[in-house]
């Protein structure tokens, strides 16, 4: 897997820079636009830009490569994947908790209409 997903000697380095610090900033990205009602689309460009810092992150610390745009897209595939999970889950539950008596929970990441009494 090294050398597809990650550049660093072993994927402890990748686990922590990419899932940990950029997952954490992912999912918070998407619960903030969630929590002020911004669009999916905007999620999308947050990330485009996180996925930036990320990089930057393995450059500066562990030596990886800045301008490598295979590395780029593999970190902001995955932080992608984490922040519209953040955006659906905490759009689900404002959805519920907001219109409780027009929606229900339909699992973590989806609402349907309650049915009629």
């Amino acid at each position: 897997m090294q050398g597809i997903l990650y550049e660093e000697p072993n994927i402890f380095l990748f686990a922590l820079v990419t899932l940990v610090l950029g997952g954490w900033a992912a999912w918070m990205t998407g619960r903030a636009c969630a929590l002020t009602w911004r669009t999916a689309t905007t999620v999308f460009l947050y990330v485009l830009v996180l996925g930036m810092a990320v990089r930057f992150i393995h450059f500066a610390l562990f030596h990886g490569t800045l301008l490598s745009l295979h590395y780029y897209l593999v970190d902001t595939i995955i932080l992608q994947v984490i922040a519209f999970a953040g955006y659906r889950f905490n759009l689900t539950r404002q959805m519920v908790r907001q219109y409780y008596w027009l929606y229900e929970s339909s699992g973590p990441f989806s609402w349907k209409p309650k049915a009629a009494a």
